[in-house]
């Protein structure tokens, strides 16, 4: 975890999975680098959350694979499903809802898919394409520790890849690319300054 800047009650707060994400970011709003997956994102922001004042909104800008063909470009999120916990089974065994889809503040908005997996094969793919239009590694986790702290959150993500074969090497060559279009959409609707 690492917070550039210091969060103010009047600003938005800007997180991110990894450093790579955020090369292009110009600003001097605070920035926090989670980390991947659901559980450095959870703790990190979880934490930024407890430890002074509590921002304006959060914003989550990311990479996300894409599930079905043709998505491409920067998506605001309009809810948020975990992917990989058996919502089903815990609710048979504890009649308790555990991992819940979350709305998100967003009309018309994609699905997004969120779990600790690096969805890289078509059998993954099509299987969570019947559920969702993007996947990620933090998503749903910063969309439960914003919820918690009553923060409002919007996630925006610029696909990287297919989330098919060859996914791991496409992120690592679009990556760059991709903090330049997020970057870009930071500057458009964010006061960046």
């Amino acid at each position: 975890m690492e917070l550039v800047g210091k969060i103010t009650a009047d600003r938005p707060l800007l997180v991110l999975a990894v450093k790579e994400e955020a090369q292009f970011l110009d600003t001097d709003l605070p920035v926090l680098l989670t980390g991947m997956g659901k559980v450095n994102a959870a703790v990190a922001l979880a934490t930024a959350l407890a430890h002074g004042p509590r921002p304006a909104h959060i914003v989550n800008l990311g990479t996300a694979g894409a599930l079905r063909p043709g998505w491409t470009g920067t998506h605001v999120v309009g809810a948020v499903i975990q992917h990989d916990l058996d919502t089903d089974l815990l609710r048979t065994l504890t009649g308790e809802a555990y991992g819940a889809a979350l709305t998100l503040d967003v009309e018309d908005g994609p699905v997004l898919a969120t779990g600790d997996a690096f969805i890289a094969n078509e059998a993954a793919r099509e299987h969570l394409a019947i559920q969702a239009h993007l996947v990620d590694m933090e998503g749903y986790a910063l969309a439960t520790a914003a919820a918690r702290a009553g923060v409002p959150l919007r996630i925006v993500k610029h696909v990287s890849d297919d989330a098919g074969e060859g996914a791991a090497k496409s992120w690592r060559e679009s990556v760059a690319d991709c903090a330049q279009a997020l970057a870009a959409w930071a500057t458009r609707h964010l006061a960046l300054r």
